[in-house]
């Protein structure tokens, strides 16, 4: 299956459709324009990267082999890849640059393995989850394999300050995790809140990943503005999903944030719209007979296209730190990819 941002979007169906036109999709492009652009352009790349994930996910004992197979061949974004090329393309990074695309997307893989247990999730990507398919126990010591890889590869590729500020991400993405379970069904959780448990579980990752090049190039002025900018566009990137919980086709179930009332950035905006709600989910969790209709009222409230004002407040915000880079083409693909993050809900 494509790696996809958006369905029906995916960068290596963006290569076959440039290559079927007669062009090479490793030459390089006169100018970054669209998304489709930036994905022909990292096509070689991700092309690299992904044969490397592959690699790293093997493993002398079978069932762990299996599991993380499992979940790699069911597809997936590759977003955090995408940003740790692009931003160590900005910064002229000439390591192992596959190794390290790979990093953030092993904590990535790790943690789904774990949050879809925690979760009881019964999807990812259109397909029964891990645990679903090989059981609570094998799932989760797969994670742990990933999250360990991980490490152990950004200490190998990418140095210290590679490593120490990637503990420091995973940290925070343990606590976000926490702090959401933590929060499950209580509707009093402030957007101050919210937003911080954001930054913690999603974009802290994000945002390692953009800088990453940069910290193994000993480049920590431009390791900084790339994760400023990461760290907004990360927040954007998660709001945006929130948003595309209460949408259909994704490859999980429709509301499925609504249904264990979690609080995200489009009920905040649907509860402040929609008279009686917040009460009617206090009171008791939807039945799957009464979520449908409750997600068209709060499709229809305006809340979706409210959240998504804030996705794009953040990003316009985060490329001002794209400034303090020299001009490159990978630094305006960076731009494009950020405004992408959100525009892919719409």
């Amino acid at each position: 299956m494509d790696p996809v941002l958006v369905r029906g979007v995916s960068p290596a169906a963006v290569v076959r459709r440039v290559e079927a036109a007669g062009l090479d999709s490793r030459a390089p492009l006169a100018r970054i324009d669209g998304p489709e652009s930036v994905f022909a352009m990292l096509a070689p790349r991700l092309a690299l990267g992904e044969a490397r994930l592959r690699e790293l996910v093997g493993s002398e004992v079978d069932v762990i082999e299996a599991v993380s197979r499992y979940l790699v061949d069911g597809g997936g974004k590759r977003l955090r890849p995408m940003l740790t090329a692009l931003g160590a393309g900005a910064v002229g990074f000439g390591g192992d640059l596959p190794s390290l695309m790979c990093v953030g997307e092993l904590i990535h893989l790790g943690s789904l393995l774990h949050d879809d247990v925690v979760d009881g999730a019964v999807l990812r990507r259109s397909r029964p989850a891990a645990h679903v398919a090989y059981g609570n126990a094998a799932t989760i010591l797969t994670g742990d394999f990933c999250l360990a890889r991980a490490v152990l590869l950004a200490s190998t590729v990418g140095g210290h300050a590679a490593v120490t500020a990637l503990a420091e991400a995973v940290t925070a993405m343990a606590e976000g995790e926490v702090l959401q379970l933590q929060r499950a069904g209580s509707l009093g959780t402030s957007l101050d809140e919210y937003l911080d448990m954001v930054d913690k579980k999603s974009a802290a990752l994000i945002a390692w990943c953009t800088a990453a090049g940069a910290l193994a190039a000993e480049q920590p002025a431009a390791a900084a503005a790339l994760a400023r900018f990461g760290r907004g566009a990360g927040v954007a990137f998660q709001v945006t999903d929130d948003v595309l919980d209460y949408a259909a086709g994704t490859g999980k179930l429709a509301g499925a944030d609504l249904r264990e009332r979690k609080l995200t950035l489009p009920l905040v905006h649907a509860m402040a719209r929609v008279p009686g709600l917040r009460a009617r989910l206090e009171s008791r969790a939807p039945t799957p007979e009464e979520l449908p209709a409750l997600v068209a009222e709060i499709r229809e409230s305006g809340a979706l296209a409210a959240a998504l004002d804030e996705a794009r407040t953040r990003v316009e915000n985060a490329l001002a730190a794209l400034d303090e880079l020299p001009p490159s083409r990978d630094r305006d693909a960076l731009a494009v990819l950020g405004r992408y993050l959100v525009e892919r809900a719409t």
